[in-house]
C-alpha cells in the first residue's frame, strides 16, 4: 500500500517509509560460489536502525548491503532474483561483461515485477570488485539499500600483492529527515539537479562502523561508491596506503597515496599497513570538512605472518603495462566519437512583478537580466524582486527588503535566494550521526549540514556541536587518485597539494541549492548526452561498433550549461576501457575501468575496447541524472 502525502507541488503518491511489522535488517554475508552453483536473491523491506532513527530500506536478502558473492574469474553463476519489493525491478551486474540478455537494463529484459521470478546467469571474465543494483528507478532503490559486491578471485595467485586479509566497504550516504528516509514520489525522481546527497554517512550499510586491525597487518580494502550523488575522498591518517586496483583490474604501476578519490559507482583497491597501534579513523576528506567513516583500533597482538616488507614493494604489472605502447597511435587521433554533457533548467519566470536573477550556489551574484553565473555557470534563476529579502552573510539576523549593508559589520547584504542551500530556514538539522570536522582539522559531532560558509562561498558546510581540538590534518589535498587528477596524478604522499587549492577542480562535494535541488523533476530540468557530430540527444544517439574495434570516445562536459557539475560517465557490458587522457594530459597510470569521473568543465579522452555484442547502454551514473533520461543504447554487432 502507498502512502500519500501533499508537496507544494499538489497532491502526489508517495512510496511507503512505514516500519511496522517490518523484520530487522541482517548481517551482510560473504558467499563463496563456484562454476555452475546456483543462488537465490531476494529484493525484500527491512527496518534498520540509522543513529537514532529506525528506517524502512529496501535489501536484498534482508542485509544492506546484500550478500557478497565472491567468485573466481571465469564462472558462471546462476542467480535467481524474486522482487518482492515495492515496485518492479530488475538487477545490473555492474562492470561485468556477461551476456547481454543479462546485463539487468530495460534494453535487455521485461522488469521483474513485484511477486515474481527471474534467472540471471552471471559470467564473471575479470578479475576486480564489481557490484549489483537496481536500474528501473535507480535513485529509489540505491537510496534504500539495494546494493551488493562481487568479488571476482583472479586465476592468476600473484595478481595482487600480498595481503593478511581483505575487506569490502560500500561508501554511502543517505538523507533522513524527521526520523525517515527523504520521501519518494512513486511517478518521478526528485533532487534532479544536483542528485541527492545524504545527511547521513553509511560505510557497510552502518554509520557508526568500528574496525579492528593488528599492528603490521597490510588489509586489502575494496571500496565501492555506491551513492546516489556523493564523491568520497577517502583517507586513513596514521596506516600507509598503497593504490593497487580500480574498476576493473589492477593499476599498471601501484603506488603509495594519501588519498583516493571515488564517484558514484567507481571502485578503488587500496592496500593498507598500520605500523603502530592506536586509534585511527577513516575519513572522507573535502575542502572544507573531514568526515569520519569508520574508527579503527589497532592492536598490538602479534601476526602469524608479516608482510611489511612487501607492501614496500611497488610493482609494475606488465599485463597493464604493456598497454602503453597500445595506446600510443590512439593520444593524437581524432576521437571517433564526442558526447558532450549539458544541462537545461526551467524553473520558470513569476507573472506581473519585476524580476530579479540571481545563481542559487553564489547568492551575492544578482542581474536585472537572464544569464549565467560567472563564478560557476549555472543558470540564474528568476525570482519577484519585490519579495525579496536581504540578509547579511556574517549575521543572518541582519534582514532587509533593499540591497543595504549591514550595520554590524559593514558588509553588503545578499539576497536571500528562494531555495538555496545558504542562509537560515534552508539547513537540514535531523539529529546526531556520527562524526564530522572542519577543514581546519576541527572535529564537529553531527549529521551532515547543507550551509553556507561565511565568505559566502556556497561551499563551506560545517559541523555544528562542540569543537575539538586540532586533528592535525591541515595540507593535505583532495587531488584523488591517478585517473582523477587535474594534473594527471593521484596525491602522492608527502605530494599533497592545499585543499582549497584543489576545491575549483569541478567536484560538487556537498549540496549548496538544496530547495532548490529538492523541487527539481525531469519535467523542469533535463540532463543530456549529445552526439557532437549529429547533434542527437540521449535516447536518440544511434551508433554501431563491431566486437574487436578499439573507440576513441571524447568526452565533454560543457561550461555553457544551465548548471555545470561533474558526471560519472558509466558505460555497460560492451567492453571496458582505458582512460586515454584529461585536458590532453595523458594518463599516467594506466587501469581498465567502466566508469569515469569527468569533472566540471574538463574533457577525457577513453579507449573502449569493444568486445561483447548486444544492445549496451551509457549514462551518468548519478542516480537521479540518469532517472532524468541521461543515457543511451549503442549497439555492438559480432
Amino acid at each position: 500500500m502507498h502512502e500519500h502525502g501533499s508537496h507544494h507541488h499538489g497532491h502526489v503518491v508517495e512510496l511507503p517509509r512505514g516500519t511496522e511489522g517490518l523484520p530487522g535488517a541482517r548481517a551482510t554475508e560473504l558467499v563463496e560460489l563456484q562454476d555452475g552453483d546456483e543462488f537465490e536473491l531476494e529484493i525484500v523491506p527491512v527496518k534498520k536502525q540509522i543513529g537514532d532513527s529506525t528506517v524502512r530500506m529496501l535489501a536484498y536478502n534482508g542485509s544492506v548491503p546484500g550478500p557478497t558473492l565472491k567468485v573466481p574469474q571465469g564462472a558462471t553463476i546462476n542467480v535467481s532474483v524474486t522482487n518482492r519489493g515495492d515496485i518492479e525491478a530488475t538487477v545490473h551486474w555492474h562492470g561485468l561483461r556477461l551476456e547481454n540478455r543479462y546485463d539487468g537494463t530495460h534494453d535487455t529484459q521485461a522488469p521483474i515485477p513485484v511477486g515474481e521470478t527471474f534467472t540471471y546467469q552471471v559470467h564473471v571474465p575479470d578479475a576486480g570488485n564489481y557490484w549489483y543494483h537496481p536500474h528501473i528507478r535507480e535513485d529509489y532503490g540505491q537510496e534504500l539499500g539495494l546494493y551488493g559486491n562481487i568479488l571476482v578471485t583472479p586465476s592468476e595467485g600473484d595478481y595482487w600483492p600480498p595481503a593478511n586479509r581483505e575487506l569490502l566497504l560500500t561508501l554511502d550516504d543517505i538523507l533522513i529527515e524527521d526520523g525517515q528516509i527523504a520521501a519518494f514520489r512513486e511517478q518521478e525522481a526528485t533532487h534532479v539537479a544536483m542528485g541527492r546527497f545524504g545527511n547521513v554517512m553509511l560505510v557497510a550499510g552502518e554509520s557508526d562502523l568500528r574496525l579492528e586491525a593488528k599492528r603490521g597487518e597490510v588489509v586489502r580494502f575494496y571500496f565501492t561508491d555506491t551513492a546516489n550523488t556523493r564523491v568520497f575522498n577517502v583517507t586513513l591518517p596514521g596506516a600507509q596506503m598503497k593504490l593497487v586496483g580500480a574498476d576493473a583490474g589492477h593499476y599498471e604501476r601501484e603506488e603509495l597515496v594519501d588519498e583516493v578519490l571515488l564517484a558514484p559507482s567507481e571502485r578503488v583497491v587500496v592496500d593498507v599497513f598500520f605500523p603502530d597501534a592506536g586509534e585511527l579513523e577513516l575519513q572522507h576528506r573535502t575542502p572544507e570538512r573531514t568526515y569520519r567513516l569508520a574508527a579503527i583500533s589497532v592492536s598490538d597482538d602479534q601476526l602469524e605472518q608479516s608482510f611489511a616488507d612487501q607492501f614496500g614493494q611497488l610493482r609494475t604489472n606488465r599485463d597493464t603495462a604493456h598497454l602503453r605502447k597500445h595506446i600510443k597511435p590512439f593520444l593524437e587521433a581524432p576521437p571517433h566519437k564526442t558526447l558532450s554533457f549539458v544541462a537545461e533548467m526551467d524553473m520558470g519566470i513569476p507573472e506581473g512583478v519585476e524580476v530579479i536573477y540571481v545563481c542559487t550556489m553564489h547568492p551575492e551574484v544578482v542581474s536585472a537580466e537572464p544569464g549565467s553565473c560567472p563564478k560557476c555557470g549555472m543558470k540564474l534563476l528568476a525570482q519577484a524582486a519585490e519579495e525579496t529579502t536581504y540578509v547579511c552573510p556574517m549575521h543572518p539576523e541582519v534582514t532587509s527588503d533593499k540591497p543595504d549593508r549591514c550595520p554590524k559589520c559593514g558588509m553588503k547584504l545578499l539576497p536571500e535566494v528562494v531555495g538555496a542551500g545558504g542562509g537560515q530556514g534552508h539547513e537540514h538539522h535531523h539529529g546526531h550521526h556520527g562524526h564530522e570536522h572542519d577543514g581546519h582539522g576541527h572535529e564537529g559531532h553531527g549529521d551532515v549540514h547543507h550551509g553556507q560558509n561565511q565568505e559566502g562561498h556556497g561551499h563551506g558546510h560545517h559541523g555544528h556541536g562542540h569543537q575539538a581540538e586540532q586533528k592535525g590534518h591541515e595540507g593535505h589535498g583532495v587531488a584523488g587518485h591517478g585517473e582523477h587528477g587535474y594534473h594527471g596524478h593521484h596525491a602522492r604522499r608527502g605530494e599533497s597539494e592545499p585543499a582549497h587549492d584543489v576545491a575549483a577542480q569541478g567536484i560538487e562535494w556537498e549540496d549548496d541549492m538544496v530547495e532548490v535541488n529538492r523541487v527539481t523533476t525531469p519535467a523542469n530540468m533535463r540532463w543530456k548526452l549529445v552526439d557532437r557530430d549529429t547533434g542527437a540527444e540521449n535516447a536518440q544517439i544511434a551508433w554501431t561498433f563491431r566486437v574487436g574495434e578499439q573507440v576513441k570516445l571524447r568526452l565533454v562536459n560543457e561550461m555553457d550549461s544551465d548548471h555545470p557539475m561533474p558526471h560519472p560517465f558509466h558505460i555497460h557490458g560492451a567492453g571496458r576501457f582505458l582512460i586515454l587522457a584529461r585536458e590532453d594530459v595523458v594518463e599516467p597510470n594506466l587501469v581498465w575501468k567502466d566508469t569515469v569521473l569527468v569533472r566540471t568543465g574538463e574533457t577525457v579522452d577513453i579507449l573502449l575496447d569493444v568486445t561483447n555484442p548486444g544492445r549496451w547502454m551509457a549514462h551518468c551514473h548519478i542516480a537521479e541524472h540518469h532517472e532524468s533520461g541521461m543515457m543511451f543504447s549503442f549497439n555492438v554487432e559480432p
